[in-house]
């Protein structure tokens, strides 16, 4: 992307120990609310094989449990969510690479509207992660049942995005599956009291701006919940939902301002191994951040392929 492609802090720089998932590689995409996770979440498992998503919001305690802040219940806040089932489902996830049969989905029932990503960014990533998947390409043998779409591209139109040659990675275990967890509130001192952090591979931060995450919320009709449909009471942006995301993370912004300039903490970002684009404001548009992401990705599963 040029100029347009802010840099990437937590990426290359971060050094981390990493040891191989048993049977899945579970990647965390975390921010604000209506900072885009679940529809990238949604883009990721349509281009990436093997790949499904467990939503932080399937773990919501019944409202009769949940706290309540100024008179109104609180949906946004670390006490509003069964971790302890959380960390059980993760767990089953990477031992066993498939979804948790306890586990109900709700989430998947939300619309998040009309998709922000073109049909021909969409198109031409799909076409990048399949070459990246490709026979002699390092992406090769690292994901479960994706060796027969690779081969199938091996040899891709010449109007495809050209990948360079790199060394494949060799390894004799077999292939991991990708399990997405999307959630508003993964990266919190508390989750990483609780244990979740510590069941995550690969972690993305999503940057949005107040302005635009309360733009987003507002236009959301409401949410599916297990025991009915919740729309958001007037106010409930400025009262919950921005106030809870300042406390849960302000400590990876410089001097825990969250709303002022809103600069990321790169050695805290490096620190607990945290990827997030910087440099260019907290209102990235989503083809772009779609693009890191992808191609993040794919150099973060190529780390943890070569760890075995």
């Amino acid at each position: 992307m040029g100029d347009q492609t802010p840099s990437v802090s937590g990426a290359a720089d971060v050094k981390v120990a990493r040891t191989r998932p048993h049977k899945a590689v579970v990647v965390g995409i975390s921010g604000a609310s209506s900072s885009g996770k679940t529809t990238l979440a949604r883009l990721l498992r349509d281009i990436f094989p093997s790949t499904f998503i467990l939503h932080e919001d399937d773990f919501y305690k019944i409202e009769s449990e949940l706290p309540s802040k100024d008179g109104l219940l609180d949906w946004d806040s670390f006490d509003s969510l069964n971790t302890e089932n959380m960390a059980k489902a993760l767990a089953y996830i990477r031992e066993n690479g498939t979804f948790p049969p306890f586990v109900e989905s709700i989430e998947d029932k939300n619309s998040v509207g009309k998709c922000p990503v073109s049909d021909a960014k969409i198109a031409q990533m799909r076409s990048r992660v399949q070459q990246w998947l490709a026979p002699g390409q390092p992406g090769h043998g690292l994901l479960k049942a994706a060796a027969a779409a690779a081969a199938s591209t091996s040899t891709s139109s010449s109007s495809s995005p050209s990948v360079e040659a790199a060394q494949p990675i060799t390894t004799t275990k077999p292939g991991l599956k990708i399990c997405i967890l999307d959630g508003f509130l993964l990266y919190s001192p508390e989750m990483e009291a609780a244990g979740i952090l510590s069941l995550l591979d690969i972690k993305f931060f999503l940057l949005v701006s107040r302005a635009k995450a309360t733009q987003r919320r507002e236009a959301r009709d409401g949410y599916v919940t297990v025991e009915g449909f919740w729309t958001d009471p007037p106010g409930y942006v400025d009262q919950i939902v921005w106030p809870n995301y300042v406390e849960g993370h302000k400590w990876l912004f410089e001097a825990g301002d969250v709303d002022g300039d809103g600069k990321l903490d790169k050695k805290v970002l490096r620190d607990k191994a945290i990827l997030a684009q910087t440099g260019k404001g907290g209102d990235v548009d989503m083809e772009t951040t779609f693009e890191w992401v992808v191609e993040t990705l794919m150099h973060e599963l190529e780390a943890i392929g070569r760890s075995d």
